[in-house]
């Protein structure tokens, strides 16, 4: 824990209020101004733009980012000096002439990917360390800030009938308030950004009635967050009879929203729920129509969807890797970046009339995915905890090739039957073939910024030419 926020955690409530709004304020600067209504009614306004207009849009504007990257970006120029001198002569302006670039490459030299004319200390300076625990560090310039904010206000917001100014609560994965605190108040209000932002590590039963008192008390019209962390929430509601706020929309974010946890948060709360999808990276953004179907937003990036095993394009409706290049922020421009997520494009265009792309699904991450003794990769294992099976939340791990082992938390309904029912599932789609070991937990463990992952494979990508030890082993 960073020396800041123990010194935070030992404020009292209102103190802690302050500093949230300071920080608050802060963001408010650099998010929005006197261009924000202008972009929002600009991106509006292109969700019914034409696929001629779209088309040449795109080829104007990631012209320019890879001719940026290719002249301006330290890594890029290098990388295309070493081609050019073992005698490549592709263009740099088709984008299927440059390779994938994976997380680690960022990871490793993140300051080479910074455009020339930029200084990272006039920037804003984002990290994340993601699912892995391993950072990411992220530069943007105002204007790109504003830009992405403009268009989450656009198509996170008024989409669903909000906006910037009103209240809101967060249920995210900031240490808000101590672990160990047992009393509330387990949130803290941030007035910068008409805020109230909810722990969530602090979701047990008989603490909830206070969560929702303190939305009551702040009158927050909508709430955001993690969907795992809103379903404890929702089921927590339901379960004890309790009476929640009613809200305008609540929204998923960071993971990927699951059709029963979206029923029983709209059940809470008395709203519709939504799902959006996006990073710190900012690559890439989408987010749910009133249709439930989840639109690409083409100004953050362009999208393509290559197969689990190969850089080539996978048709729609067949899922595969997300990958993205990024358009809004060309001071640090992602070409073909290696997102980690796993998605399903869709080419049945949206009744809600809107023009742009749609994803059928985002799956998860690429290594959420179960990988079988004959190569198969095996997503959305997640219908097999149907809202029949009386448990509260599950998570899959693949320890083996043919071992899964299932971290359950049981309600008191619970009995060896279910046990036999979700193994049968899981059967149905992985083959009888696999081990599956289940064990009751009182809490699926979260990663360490608070996300839940419903499936995690501890085998790990191969080539499907790549051969299985013969004794089953792991080569």
């Amino acid at each position: 824990m960073p020396d800041w926020l123990k010194v935070y955690h030992k404020l009292p409530y209102q103190a802690k209020v302050l500093a949230a709004g300071a920080r608050g304020r802060y963001l408010n600067r650099w998010r929005y101004g006197s261009e924000t209504e202008p972009l929002v009614a600009e991106y509006l306004a292109h969700d019914h733009w034409s696929a001629d207009q779209w088309r040449a849009w795109r080829e104007e504007r990631l012209a320019y980012v890879l001719r940026r990257a290719a002249t301006d970006v330290p890594y890029y120029r290098g990388q295309w000096a070493r081609r050019r001198a073992a005698g490549d002569r592709a263009s740099v302006e088709l984008l299927e002439n440059w390779p994938v670039l994976g997380k680690e490459a960022l990871r490793a030299q993140p300051k080479a990917f910074l455009a020339d004319d930029c200084d990272p200390k006039s920037m804003f300076y984002e990290h994340t360390s993601g699912t892995t625990g391993k950072p990411l560090h992220i530069w943007l310039s105002r204007a790109t800030v504003r830009a992405w904010f403009g268009l989450f206000e656009a198509r996170a917001r008024r989409w669903y009938g909000v906006d910037r100014h009103d209240r809101w609560a967060i249920l995210g994965g900031q240490l808000v308030a101590p672990v160990e605190q047992e009393e509330p108040p387990f949130w803290v209000w941030n007035g910068g950004l008409n805020q109230l932002y909810l722990s969530a590590y602090h979701l047990a039963a008989e603490n909830i009635p206070a969560y929702l008192d303190a939305m009551r008390r702040h009158e927050v019209r909508y709430l955001l967050g993690y969907p795992s962390g809103l379903y404890r929430l929702a089921q927590e509601v339901i379960d004890g009879h309790l009476t929640a706020p009613r809200l305008q929309v609540a929204i998923g974010n960071a993971e990927p929203l699951l059709d029963h946890q979206r029923r029983a948060i709209a059940q809470a709360f008395g709203c519709p729920v939504r799902e959006t999808y996006g990073m710190a990276e900012i690559a890439a953004a989408a987010s749910d129509c009133e249709q439930r179907r989840l639109h690409i937003w083409p100004e953050a990036g362009h999208v393509e969807i290559l197969a689990d095993t190969v850089d080539e394009a996978v048709a729609a409706g067949t899922a595969g890797r997300l990958i993205a290049t990024g358009l809004l922020n060309a001071d640090m421009p992602l070409i073909r970046y290696e997102t980690g997520d796993r998605a399903t494009m869709d080419d049945v265009p949206c009744a809600c009339g809107r023009s742009l792309p749609v994803l059928r699904a985002i799956e998860g991450r690429v290594d959420d995915v179960v990988i079988t003794r004959d190569g198969r990769h095996i997503g959305r294992l997640d219908p097999v905890f149907k809202a029949d099976l009386p448990i509260r939340e599950a998570q899959i791990i693949q320890e083996d090739w043919d071992v899964l082992r299932v971290l359950y938390v049981p309600t008191s309904d619970y009995t060896v039957a279910d046990g036999e029912s979700l193994v049968r599932r899981i059967h149905d789609r992985t083959g009888e073939d696999m081990t599956v070991i289940l064990e009751p937990v009182n809490a699926v463990p979260r990663t360490a910024n608070g996300k839940f992952r419903a499936v995690i494979s501890r085998v790990g990508s191969r080539s499907l030419a790549e051969p299985v030890a013969a004794d089953g082993g792991n080569s």
